[in-house]
């Protein structure tokens, strides 16, 4: 007997593949997308920008001339990128994709685009920029406190470590005189209907995931990731508050300050990127609406296809 064909396969509606970095989501899209004739519309918020390749894990040459991908490399370190640019650009992709009777396969970390694509924004208003720019130079211990006191429900369901998101919630209570967490409920639902379908999330035990992280920051460094992010200094790195949030950059940025030495600085980036993982997972399950997918130590990237194709085929009564 054939084995199933995901219900994509004919219908071509997207894939939604997301987990935790080093969770082996990329490999496994890169399976589906040759199983099911898919192009890859990747979720990073730092594999936008040009020149941040190895500390962000991008796709080799080879992977992304085997399957088109999308969202890459789309501007540069001088530039702002936001939740919004990314739906129009993704919206973009899946009309181009589709229209060439192909599968969209969204696959990436970043919690807030998936629901951003598949919920809407709503009616946030868009940036400010001379407030932005006040907001970027208050200290950071300032702003969480304002937001504790405008917005409590906010506070206690933000990412604190994440400046940028802190920003943005603190700017849209200033700018409309509204809590930012009753805005953010109010999202609207075009795409509400995706998010049934086919939209997987991908875990591994701690001890698991854990290891590979370890894995791949070792790899990160003994590829060069020092020397890229020299290079990227000489690019404006430094001055973009957003792309020094990437996990690995901001360290070896650090470490080439003076402020400590090359194995510390690798030890830090394991611990750093062990911290984001978890954020995520966190996140995915609080506001995923998606369907867990377990991985076990040592499965292959078919392995992983073979429970998607499964989950899949089952919800569609296949």
């Amino acid at each position: 007997m054939a084995a199933p064909k995901p219900p994509s396969a004919n219908s071509h509606l997207p894939f939604f593949l997301a987990g935790p970095t080093a969770v082996g989501k990329s490999a496994i899209a890169l399976d589906l997308a040759e199983k099911v004739g898919g192009e890859i519309i990747t979720v990073d918020s730092m594999q936008v920008y040009r020149g941040l390749d190895i500390g962000t894990a991008k796709p080799t040459a080879d992977e992304r001339k085997k399957i088109p991908h999308h969202l890459l490399d789309v501007c540069d370190l001088t530039e702002a990128f936001d939740a919004a640019q990314f739906i129009r650009l993704a919206q973009k992709g899946v009309a181009e994709i589709q229209s060439r009777g192909r599968t969209p396969i969204f696959c990436g970390g970043t919690g807030l685009y998936f629901k951003a694509f598949l919920d809407g924004l709503g009616d946030a208003p868009p940036a400010d920029e001379k407030l932005r720019t006040e907001l970027e130079a208050a200290p950071f211990a300032a702003l969480l406190a304002e937001l504790r006191g405008r917005d409590p429900a906010a506070y206690e369901k933000i990412d604190k470590q994440n400046p940028r998101r802190v920003i943005r919630a603190v700017e849209v209570i200033r700018l409309t005189g509204k809590k930012f967490s009753e805005q953010r409920s109010e999202w609207k639902t075009q795409n509400s209907k995706l998010k049934a379908k086919n939209y997987f999330c991908f875990t591994r035990s701690l001890e698991d995931l854990h290891a590979r992280i370890n894995v791949r920051v070792d790899e990160m460094f003994a590829r060069g990731l020092v020397d890229e992010t020299r290079e990227l200094l000489k690019h404006g790195l430094a001055e973009n508050k957003f792309a020094m949030q990437a996990i690995g950059y901001r360290q070896v940025v650090e470490h080439l300050r003076g402020e400590r030495d090359l194995a510390a600085t690798i030890d830090l980036v394991k611990i750093r990127t062990r911290q984001f993982a978890k954020r995520q997972l966190t996140w995915f399950r609080r506001h995923g609406n998606c369907e867990w997918i377990q991985l076990a130590p040592g499965e292959t990237p078919g392995a992983g296809l073979a429970k998607i194709i499964f989950a899949a085929t089952s919800a569609s009564g296949g």
